[in-house]
């Protein structure tokens, strides 16, 4: 078992009166986290799921009294899959309003779904924290750094959801994605927005695994789809929402020579991307390595950020004569660029990016230094 970061902190993430909302896509361990926390919890605490029926009868009621009859005597309450509940956000809110002492806990896949439902009604009640897949820096706070150069090959491949990693054999891990991507991928989108038919977005997402790295044209994708821009952009918003791509605009403080009015998409988690591909092959046999190593990168750097409350805002940054920097993190008023390298080749800066902006910096993260930059 892999030991999550979360899991000695959220005892001192527990307010009175307040939720702690969870986040993170399907099977990325929510529910194996709150198992192993309360396992330890020495209070009394009720752990209930977002489809059982009895506790969505008493919820929807919105009746304080039978909430309060329904939860009395519990110092904690954990609902799983919260999103599933009508009217969560509000049902949350009358929770720790009228129940004085108590704390709750609620997980959900949905970004999209959850935030509508809990962001508003919630507005100073919660802490909201993102549950991703295992991360290097996890792995090497557990195993040590040993460990994580060992696996590398299988994370930029197979990605790391946990049930992932703990499979025995590469024939499992690649079955276990591929139902990872037939069965939970498009669940939340095709359950909670009516969309009806996988096939546009599974097309769509073979056209971003293949451009990994790279603009992304909206034409060009609404051309190749024979569908309108705008449903281009509402799947590509759906997709970002429910955890299985992230976008990334262009940096520019209005330098003419600079690109900034398009996005680059990156997966979630290389396994699923390898799965939308069906393509497992060893590193040595592919010739997309250097887009797994970025792809690899810019994930596990998010997921540092996340976990370690580093606030930064990113981007990529590119010039019309291709001069680029994979990623740009804006922090306390400074620029950081990295650019990211598979091989041992050199680079150096972008002498234009160095003067424009005397006070950035410039660095490239490869196979040698990438634990430093990630865990």
């Amino acid at each position: 078992m892999y030991k999550r970061y979360y899991l000695d902190k959220i005892p001192s993430l527990l307010e009175p009166n307040k939720v702690l909302v969870l986040y993170g896509p399907r099977r990325a361990g929510k529910t194996t986290l709150l198992n192993a926390f309360l396992k330890d919890f020495s209070g009394k605490y009720f752990l209930g799921f977002g489809d059982d029926g009895n506790l969505r009868d008493v919820l929807k009621t919105q009746e304080i009294d039978k909430i309060k009859q329904f939860f009395g005597g519990y110092e904690l309450i954990v609902i799983d899959e919260a999103q599933r509940i009508p009217e969560i956000g509000l049902v949350l809110k009358l929770m720790v309003d009228h129940i004085p002492g108590i704390k709750v806990i609620a997980t959900g896949s949905s970004s999209f779904d959850l935030s509508n439902r809990i962001g508003e009604p919630l507005t100073g009640r919660q802490r909201v924290f993102k549950l991703f897949p295992i991360s290097v820096l996890e792995i090497s706070a557990q195993f040590q750094s040993y460990e994580a150069n060992k696996m590398l090959g299988d994370l930029l491949i197979y990605g790391s959801y946990p049930e992932t990693l703990l499979k025995k054999s590469y024939a499992e891990k690649r079955e276990y994605l591929e139902l990872l991507r037939d069965s939970y991928l498009y669940k939340d989108i095709l359950e909670l927005e009516n969309l009806r038919n996988a096939d546009k977005l599974s097309d769509l997402l073979r056209l971003l695994a293949f451009q990994v790295g790279n603009e992304v044209s909206l034409n060009e994708l609404s051309n190749a789809l024979d569908l309108s821009k705008q449903t281009i952009e509402r799947y590509l918003d759906l997709l970002e929402k429910a955890f299985v791509i992230l976008r990334v605009r262009g940096f520019s403080r209005n330098l003419r020579k600079e690109v900034s009015k398009t996005a680059k998409y990156y997966f979630l988690d290389n396994g699923i991307r390898n799965a939308v591909i069906n393509n497992f092959n060893l590193l040595e046999a592919r010739n997309d390595a250097g887009q797994l190593w970025e792809n690899f990168l810019f994930i596990e750097r998010l997921k540092k950020r996340a976990y370690l409350d580093i606030y930064a805002n990113i981007y990529f940054w590119r010039t019309y004569d291709q001069k680029e920097i994979d990623l740009v993190e804006e922090r306390d008023g400074k620029l950081f660029g990295f650019e990211f390298k598979w091989g041992d080749k050199k680079k150096k800066p972008p002498r234009i990016w160095l003067e424009t902006y005397k006070n950035a910096s410039y660095e490239v993260v490869n196979k040698e230094n990438f634990l430093g930059f990630v865990a």
